[in-house]
C-alpha cells in the first residue's frame, strides 16, 4: 500500500522572524524534494486540525488555555529567546499533530502501513506544561499515547534521530513502562538533556549521545549497540519516528556530519523491526532540520525508504 503523507498550508502561515530557522522555506524544500517522479504514487493528504482533547493527552489543559490565550491576532509575541508565535501559529501547530494523529488512525486501521507526517511547528521539546525550542504541542508523543488510548496499543516506542534531545517526549514519558523513547541526538548541545544516565523510572528511556564531529560510523553504531537491540526486545506495536534532519552535515544548528544515505539505514533498520512486532506500523514526524537543502534531500531518502522504493 503507498505511503500517506500529511501537509498543510497552514504551516506556511506560521511566520518567525526574520533570520529565523524554523520557517516557512522548510515546507516548500520538502515540497520540492517530494515532486519527483518516485513520490507520484504517494498519497498526499491534507492535515486535519486536532482536537483540543487529543492535546491533552499529552500537555495540560492550563497550558493548552494558556497558548490559545496568548496567540497574537497580528504581529509576532516571544514565548522564550526561540519560540515565538504569530496569528498562524496556533492552527499550524494543531494541523500538525492533527495530521500526526491522523497517520495513527490509518496505520492503526490497516489503510496503510506507514505515514510521514511533513508539518511545522516540531514537536519533542514541548513539555507537558511548556514551549520551548520551537515547539509547542508534542505531536509524536500524542501520537503514540493516542494509539494506546483509541487502538488499545499496549508498547508504543518514540525513536528520535534529531540532532537535539527531545527532552519533551522524554518528560511525557519518563515514568510509563507502556512507551520507550529512544534517541541519538548531539551533546552537549540544546537542551542540556538526554545522558545514558537518564534511563527513566521504568527503565525505558534511551539515550545514545554523540559527540560534535561525530558521523556515520558513530551514528549507525548507536542504533546498532545501544536503540536497536532494546527496541527489539521491547516488541513495540507502533512505532512513531521523530524524524529530525538537523544532524545532517549540512544544518547550522549542529555539528555532526550524518549523509543523506545514514537517514535512509536508519529508517529501513526501523522498518525491519516494526515488521518483526508491530505489523510494519510507522509513523514519521518531521521535527528539526533547518538547511533546506539537506532537509529537502534527507527528507526524499527516508520517505523513499519508507515506500520501499
Amino acid at each position: 500500500m503507498p505511503t500517506l503523507y500529511y501537509h498543510h498550508k497552514a504551516g506556511l502561515n506560521h511566520v518567525t522572524a526574520p533570520g529565523h530557522p524554523e520557517r516557512p522555506d522548510r515546507l516548500r524544500a520538502i515540497e520540492e524534494g517530494l515532486s519527483a517522479d518516485r513520490f507520484k504514487t504517494m498519497v498526499r493528504v491534507d492535515a486535519p486540525e486536532a482536537d483540543l482533547d487529543v492535546v491533552a493527552l499529552c500537555h495540560s489543559n492550563e497550558y493548552i488555555d494558556e497558548l490559545r490565550h496568548i496567540a497574537p491576532k497580528d504581529g509576532i509575541v516571544y514565548l522564550d529567546g526561540d519560540t515565538s508565535m504569530s496569528p498562524g501559529t496556533l492552527e499550524a501547530a494543531l494541523r500538525a499533530t492533527g495530521g500526526a494523529v491522523a497517520a495513527v488512525d490509518a496505520v492503526m486501521k490497516n489503510k496503510r502501513t506507514n505515514a510521514f507526517v511533513g508539518t511545522r511547528p516540531p514537536g519533542h521539546h514541548a513539555e507537558t506544561s511548556r514551549p520551548m525550542g520551537f515547539c509547542f504541542f508534542d505531536s509524536a508523543a500524542i501520537a503514540a499515547r493516542y494509539a494506546q488510548r483509541k487502538y488499545g496499543i499496549t508498547r508504543a516506542c518514540v525513536v528520535d534521530f534529531d540532532v537535539h534531545h527531545g527532552n519533551g517526549s522524554q518528560e511525557i514519558f519518563w515514568a510509563d513502562p507502556t512507551v520507550m523513547y529512544a534517541s541519538t541526538h548531539q551533546m552537549p548541545l540544546f537542551p542540556g538533556t538526554g545522558s545514558m544516565q537518564e534511563r527513566g523510572d521504568q527503565d525505558t528511556i534511551v539515550n545514545a549521545p554523540l559527540r560534535a564531529g561525530n558521523g556515520s560510523r558513530e551514528f549507525r553504531e548507536a542504533f546498532d549497540l545501544a536503540i536497536l537491540p532494546r527496541l527489539e526486545a521491547f516488541e513495540p506495536e507502533l512505532i512513531v519516528i521523530s524524524a529530525g534532519f538537523d544532524a545532517h552535515w549540512r544544518d547550522p544548528l549542529g555539528s555532526l556530519e550524518l549523509r543523506e544515505e545514514d537517514f535512509a539505514w536508519v529508517t529501513r533498520k526501523l522498518m525491519e523491526i516494526a515488521d518483526k512486532s508491530a505489523e510494519g506500523r510507522i509513523v514519521s514526524v518531521l521535527e528539526g532540520g533547518y538547511d533546506l537543502q539537506g532537509l529537502r534531500d534527507s527528507v526524499a531518502v527516508h520517505v523513499a525508504a519508507l515506500m520501499n522504493n
